[in-house]
């Protein structure tokens, strides 16, 4: 009688494609890199939408168009953001003067404390983040992720 066959183990891969996977690095580096900063945001009871909404209209009103791009949404989902952060104070619609059929929005006062508290603790998380990079590094680093964008639509 033959002795049975031994189960060879499964051989490691020579070369495992999500670890050299362009989009799953960037999608890990931005999950890495905005977790710790992404809790300060929950803390002060925002969405990350929301704090995104807050730190683009803390450099002046702006379209719920623009805020969609920006805040990385779909305008849809961005427009319940949008009404809940006006029932709660922080953001108000305006008339565009320019052009009647836009809508602009801006930060209320309350809205303008907040995102005055939270732009400079994420300068600082940034500043963090970069910490191992000279500036030059990390000037070539912001370089070619907004050519990467421009590049693949953005």
């Amino acid at each position: 009688m033959a002795s049975p066959a031994r189960a060879q183990p499964a051989a490691e891969p020579a070369h495992d494609f999500v670890e050299d996977y362009l989009l799953y690095l960037l999608a890990r580096a931005s999950m890495e890199a905005s977790a710790q900063f992404h809790g300060i945001v929950k803390r002060k009871g925002l969405s990350v939408l929301e704090w995104r909404v807050l730190g683009q209209l803390a450099g002046g009103p702006a379209t719920v168009g623009l805020l969609a791009e920006r805040a990385l949404s779909q305008q849809p989902t961005l427009t319940k953001v949008l009404d809940r952060m006006a029932a709660d104070g922080l953001v108000v619609r305006l008339g565009d003067a320019a052009d009647r059929r836009r809508v602009l929005l801006r930060l209320t006062e309350k809205g303008r404390r907040l995102a005055g508290e939270l732009v400079p603790l994420a300068r600082a998380h940034e500043a963090r983040v970069l910490a191992g990079y000279s500036a030059r590094e990390a000037a070539a680093l912001k370089r070619a992720l907004k050519t990467l964008i421009a590049r693949t639509g953005g």
